[in-house]
C-alpha cells in the first residue's frame, strides 16, 4: 500500500497576476508542464489544484488549505508544483509545508522548474537553499503588493476608480487603460431611483417593487432588491464624486445625477433612519 500511495501524487498551479499569465506562467502552461513530469517520472495524478489571478487572499488560503487536507486524507505523499513561489510565499505557509514533509519519509515536493525536490532527507545545504528561495518568494509578495498599492492610488489620482463598474456604468479601453462610462441601459434606471425617491412619495420598499415592474434588474437575471437600491441612493460616485476608503478624489467619469439631487436624497434617507430608530 505504501508503494502505491508514494506513487501518487497531486499538481497545485497559481498564477498571481495577469502579466505572470500573459508571460507564460498560465494555468494551463503549468499544468501541462507539471503533467508531463508526473509521466516521466512514473507518478499518478490523483487530483489538480489550480488558483487563478483573479482569486483573493482568503480564496488562496482556502485553496491551499483544502490541498493540504485532501494529501493528508488520500495520503498523498508528492506534491508537484512549477516553483516555490507559486505554492507558498511566506513563512508560515513554508513552516506548514516543511511539518507536512517531515512527517513522513515518503513525503516529497517538487517544484519542477527549479530542479529541486524538499523531502525528510533534503539535506541541511539544501534545506539553507529552501529557506532563502522561500525569504525571496516572501520578497516578491511584498513587492508586488507594493506596487498594486501604487497603481491603484495612480489610477484613483488621474480620476479613475481601480474596482469593477458600479452599477449603471460599463469598462472601455484596454487593459491598463480601462475606464468607466456610463451604460445607458442602467443609466436610466439609476436616474429614476433618486429622481422617485426624491419625490417623497415612495418608501425603499415601494420604489423597489416600482422599479422591478419597471424592468430594473441585475445582468444576473435577478431584480435589484431593497439593500442594492439603498446602496445606490447613498453612492456619491452618481453624482460624480470618487472616494475610496474615506478619502476623495477628483473624478472624471460622467455622472448620472446632479449633486443637488443627491445631496437631497441623503436628507431624506437621515430623516427616515431617524423616524425608524425613534419607532423601535
Amino acid at each position: 500500500m505504501s508503494n502505491i500511495n508514494t506513487k501518487n501524487c497531486i499538481i497545485y498551479c497559481r498564477v498571481s497576476s495577469k502579466e505572470q499569465e500573459d508571460r507564460g506562467y498560465s494555468l494551463e502552461a503549468q499544468e501541462k508542464l507539471l503533467g508531463e513530469y508526473a509521466g516521466k517520472n512514473k507518478l499518478n495524478v490523483v487530483k489538480r489544484f489550480k488558483i487563478s489571478e483573479s482569486a483573493s487572499g482568503k480564496q488562496i488560503r482556502k485553496s491551499f488549505n483544502e490541498m493540504l487536507a485532501f494529501v493528508k486524507k488520500k495520503k498523498i505523499n508528492v506534491i508537484l508544483c512549477e516553483k516555490i513561489d507559486r505554492l507558498t510565499r511566506n513563512l508560515k505557509d513554508a513552516a506548514i509545508v516543511s511539518d507536512w514533509v517531515t512527517g513522513s519519509a515518503d513525503r516529497q515536493v517538487h517544484f519542477v522548474k527549479e530542479n529541486f525536490v524538499v523531502s525528510q532527507n533534503t539535506r541541511a545545504h539544501e534545506n539553507f537553499v529552501w529557506d532563502m528561495k522561500v525569504a525571496m518568494a516572501r520578497f516578491y509578495t511584498n513587492n508586488l503588493s507594493e506596487e498594486v498599492k501604487k497603481g491603484l492610488k495612480a489610477k484613483l489620482e488621474s480620476g479613475w476608480i481601480p474596482s469593477p463598474p458600479k452599477l449603471g456604468y460599463k469598462t472601455i479601453g484596454e487593459q491598463g487603460h480601462k475606464i468607466h462610462v456610463i451604460d445607458k441601459d442602467k443609466a436610466k434606471y439609476i436616474k429614476k431611483t433618486f429622481e422617485l425617491y426624491n419625490s417623497g412619495n415612495y418608501t425603499i420598499k415601494r420604489l423597489t417593487e416600482k422599479l422591478k415592474k419597471d424592468g430594473f434588474w441585475h445582468k444576473t437575471g435577478k431584480p435589484v432588491g431593497k439593500s442594492s437600491i439603498h446602496r445606490i441612493l447613498s453612492e456619491p460616485f452618481y453624482c460624480g464624486r470618487l472616494i475610496w476608503k474615506n478619502e476623495e478624489y477628483e473624478g472624471k467619469h460622467e455622472p448620472i445625477i446632479s449633486e443637488e439631487i443627491f445631496d437631497e436624497v441623503q436628507l431624506k434617507l437621515k430623516r427616515t433612519l431617524k423616524r425608524e430608530f425613534k419607532s423601535t
